[in-house]
């Protein structure tokens, strides 16, 4: 597995897939994926990816007062962001809202949508990917619209080709499709940042400069990935099989900030969505976030963001 790889299964992803769209042209809907598309696969997303692939035909997708994408078959599209958006297969149609198309799948199968003027026939599946995490670093760097060629992307084409597998038994409410495509989804969303990672110039930096890097990139996901793990500069170099400096040049030259300073950001951000959720105790979170003593957490909760976590904690609720 690569470090990207590493870095996207740490902060933890789920996708699925909630309907099937039938158009013929011309057609224009207004789109938006609200949380309760993403049950039961998740119950309450924080942040969702919508995302749509097209299975046959052609489309266009756009942003309020953004140029239209054209995206065709074997083509994903990706709101990072999950902005309201546009589909359609022209930008001069008036929209209909998705919603009010949406016909329920019978027997566990998919919903639907069969729209449009009796035209060209585009087939597209929507989906979305998940994540509980309020600020997900990798979020906050891509672009609000993110095109993906699965045919023409790395190992793209066999995804593509099981998409195409999974959406018939989708379709068929046959009982297991559900987790492939959520597999699925996220593969699909790997081959799209790092399609969007290789496009980036070379004296680019930030945190998807960083994942792109091997040695950085993995240190990156080791952070994620076992948060509460004492980590200091040197078991880091260690695991990348760096020296201490070299590491931290690296490291420093590609996000921006020493991974010391970095680590004690993600620490309390992590930290902060667990208080805002209200489920644990100020100890069990110290300890989560990588800290043995309630105290030692609460002096560098203050540090960081100005008052202690249990203040913190009620003015989030207030």
């Amino acid at each position: 597995m690569d470090a990207l790889s590493d870095v996207l299964q740490a902060v933890r992803l789920t996708g699925g897939v909630f309907l099937d769209g039938r158009f013929t042209a011309p057609w224009c809907v207004s789109a938006h994926t609200a949380p309760e598309d993403c049950r039961p696969l998740l119950a309450d997303p924080v942040q969702i990816i919508a995302y749509h692939y097209v299975v046959a035909g052609r489309m266009q997708v756009w942003l309020d007062g953004g140029e239209p994408l054209e995206v065709g078959a074997g083509e994903a599209v990706l709101l990072p962001r999950n902005d309201p958006h546009l589909v359609g297969s022209a930008p001069t149609i008036r929209p209909i809202r998705a919603d009010d198309l949406v016909v329920p799948g019978a027997d566990g199968g998919l919903a639907q949508i069969i729209h449009g003027g009796g035209g060209a026939a585009t087939h597209i599946v929507c989906g979305f990917l998940g994540s509980d995490e309020h600020n997900n670093p990798l979020l906050e760097t891509l672009p609000r619209l993110l095109k993906v060629d699965l045919v023409q992307a790395g190992s793209g084409e066999w995804i593509e080709s099981s998409l195409r597998f999974a959406i018939h038994g989708l379709r068929d409410g046959k009982i297991g499709t559900s987790t492939i495509m959520s597999r699925l989804s996220e593969l699909m969303f790997v081959e799209a940042v790092r399609s969007y990672a290789a496009t980036l110039p070379p004296g680019r930096r930030g945190w998807l400069a960083g994942v792109r890097d091997p040695a950085v990139g993995r240190a990156l996901a080791l952070l994620h990935g076992k948060l509460n793990h004492p980590w200091t500069a040197e078991d880091l170099a260690r695991e990348v099989a760096l020296s201490r400096s070299a590491f931290a040049d690296r490291f420093i030259n590609l996000v921006g900030v020493p991974p010391g300073r970095y680590l004690i950001s993600w620490r309390m951000q992590v930290a902060k969505d667990k208080l805002r959720a209200g489920r644990q105790s100020i100890a069990q979170i110290a300890y989560d976030v990588g800290y043995e003593a309630e105290a030692a957490f609460t002096r560098a909760f203050k540090r960081e963001c100005g008052m202690p976590p249990a203040a913190w904690r009620k003015q989030a609720r207030g």
